[in-house]
């Protein structure tokens, strides 16, 4: 397997005077990234240390492979909400960091196998209607999950799903801590305050300082605001993953790493700058899975681009990805000195952190332009928000990627087929227009895209429907239809030819026979051409002028001048 190129591509040819904007830009997207990959952490039902740890090697690896110069790779919520689904799934219990370290793993080795196969261009025909119904669903579900924290009440253990989230936390609401609804309310403001009105101040930064201050001066404990969970103080060690539950985690691998690509991709294509060249699908898609496969051994979640810690990174002044290893730095100073810190933080603030950030996935106006564009395309992003919201956000997964390949096959199941005629007024070759003379005794017809074996027998149909069309058409005169000896398929547009398509063109061939119609065949490309003379019936073809290199040579081949 080949990289495509040195290694931190994007610091190649570095210049000093890069050095101090790249320095800001890691440490703003430091005070967003460390702090927003804790909250989501908990997403993933794991420590807040994992999401640190996220921030460490993950990112470093990518700055090594990735092109991408100033996409921030940690984890998302989207990747950290189908872990959970995985590892509750797979019928693990919640918190096994062990089993997340094989996840993580199994994610990594998928994106680089996928890479090896050149599977890179497949995946991105998803629909992205998929990618909005996902994380709509991710949005609300996730949402509705932190609510338990900013009431401070306990959740239901057991309760899954977004209606039983909401609907048990509802059910609680006369057992609020009033002390953790101010706190979470105020928090939730401030974020979104900031983020509209001073984008470049680091909103989650904000928050946490402001709730590490509070908490002693309010003596919040005390008022029964529940903290986090004790951060050990110190840098991941290395970790073995145990291979037990391979197989119950492999379906939720499959669709993570799926995500974590084309999240990934959308990002580094959304924030390229002009002179910045366009991102090499097989350079991120391995850049992303060694990320994976590195951080697995070190505790850390599924990687992938994440749009608002990107956004962050740009807004700070990065411009390259030196800008990450100060990220990554500043992550580990974070692990090593300020753990006990970090330990006083309140559940609340990083129950707000998480609510305003998945809350951002759910974006109406998105929804109302897939309306307004492609009713069929709102359809499969409704469908597979309601599943994720219903069932869980795998199923929803699994339902886009099988509505996507039901929408490809009802698109590729369908080919214009247009006829052609000489211009009346300078004889050249081009879509018939009223007034256009019909060429006597032959139709021609162009192939408005590839043949493909889920399209060529509707193209064998529409071919003959013409043929008859033609035969069956009175002149304004009264006259009888005039004979039909030949059909001219132009098939400018058929790169390749497969063994269906050509049997596809022999029944067409067929077809036309019993109808007293020859086929000929125009400006076929050499590469099909060449796959069509290993047929044992085409060089005969060939050799009794049934194949032309372009229509207006078959046009000078008729029997009657055209």
């Amino acid at each position: 397997m080949r990289l495509g190129g040195r290694l931190f591509p994007t610091l190649h040819g570095y210049r000093r005077t890069l050095a101090r904007s790249d320095i800001l830009g890691g440490i703003g997207a430091g005070a967003v990234v460390v702090p927003q990959a804790m909250a989501y952490a908990t997403i993933a039902g794991m420590p807040v240390q994992i999401g640190l740890y996220t921030c460490m090697l993950p990112v470093v690896v990518y700055a090594a492979l990735g092109g991408s110069r100033t996409m921030s790779v940690t984890t998302t919520s989207t990747i950290a909400t189908l872990s959970a689904s995985t590892l509750v799934g797979a019928g693990i219990a919640a918190g096994s960091v062990a089993d997340l370290v094989t996840l993580t793993l199994l994610v990594g080795v998928i994106l680089v196998i996928a890479r090896i196969a050149r599977f890179g261009s497949l995946v991105e025909n998803i629909s992205g209607a998929v990618l909005t119904g996902v994380k709509t669903g991710v949005g609300l579900t996730v949402a509705a999950q932190q609510l338990p924290k900013l009431l401070g009440v306990p959740p239901h253990a057991g309760t899954t799903g977004f209606f039983r989230e909401v609907w048990s936390a509802l059910s609680q609401l006369g057992h609020a801590n009033v002390a953790t609804v101010v706190l979470s309310v105020a928090t939730i403001v401030a974020l979104v305050l900031l983020a509209r009105f001073a984008p470049r101040i680091p909103g989650p930064l904000v928050a946490v300082v402001a709730a590490l201050a509070l908490v002693p001066l309010l003596n919040l404990e005390q008022h029964g605001v529940a903290l986090i969970a004790p951060i050990p103080r110190g840098l991941p060690v290395p970790a073995q993953p145990p291979m037990h539950h391979v197989f119950a985690l492999l379906p939720g691998a499959f669709a993570i790493a799926l995500m974590a690509f084309l999240e990934s991709v959308a990002i580094a294509r959304s924030i390229r700058q002009r002179d910045e060249p366009s991102p090499n699908n097989d350079r991120e898609m391995v850049a992303i899975g060694m990320a994976s496969v590195v951080g697995s051994f070190f505790h850390a979640l599924p990687a992938a681009g994440g749009f608002s810690q990107s956004a962050v990174n740009q807004r700070s002044g990065a411009r390259t990805q030196a800008a990450a290893l100060v990220t990554a730095a500043l992550a580990v100073v974070v692990a090593l000195f300020l753990a006990p810190v970090l330990s006083k933080l309140p559940q609340a603030t990083l129950g707000a952190m998480v609510f305003v950030a998945v809350m951002g996935l759910v974006r109406p106006a998105e929804l109302r332009r897939l309306l307004r564009i492609s009713p069929r395309e709102f359809a499969l992003a409704a469908i597979t928000g309601l599943v994720g919201l219903t069932t869980n956000l795998l199923v929803a997964v699994a339902v886009g990627v099988v509505g996507t390949l039901f929408l490809v096959l009802r698109e590729l199941n369908h080919v214009d087929v247009t006829e052609l005629r000489r211009a009346s007024d300078t004889g050249r070759i081009r879509v018939a227009r009223p007034g256009d003379p019909p060429v006597p005794g032959a139709l021609l017809l162009r192939l408005g895209g590839p043949l493909y074996t889920a399209n060529v027998r509707v193209a064998e149909q529409a071919v003959v429907r013409e043929a008859d069309r033609r035969q069956q058409t009175t002149p304004s005169d009264g006259t009888t239809p005039e004979r039909l000896d030949v059909v001219v398929l132009d098939m400018t547009v058929q790169g390749v030819l497969s063994s269906t398509v050509l049997d596809g063109i022999r029944d067409l061939d067929r077809e036309l026979a019993d109808r007293c119609v020859t086929l000929w065949i125009a400006s076929l490309p050499a590469r099909a051409t060449a796959t069509a003379q290993r047929t044992h019936w085409w060089p005969g073809w060939e050799r009794r002028g049934r194949v032309y290199d372009t229509v207006e040579d078959a046009l000078d081949a008729l029997p009657i001048a055209a």
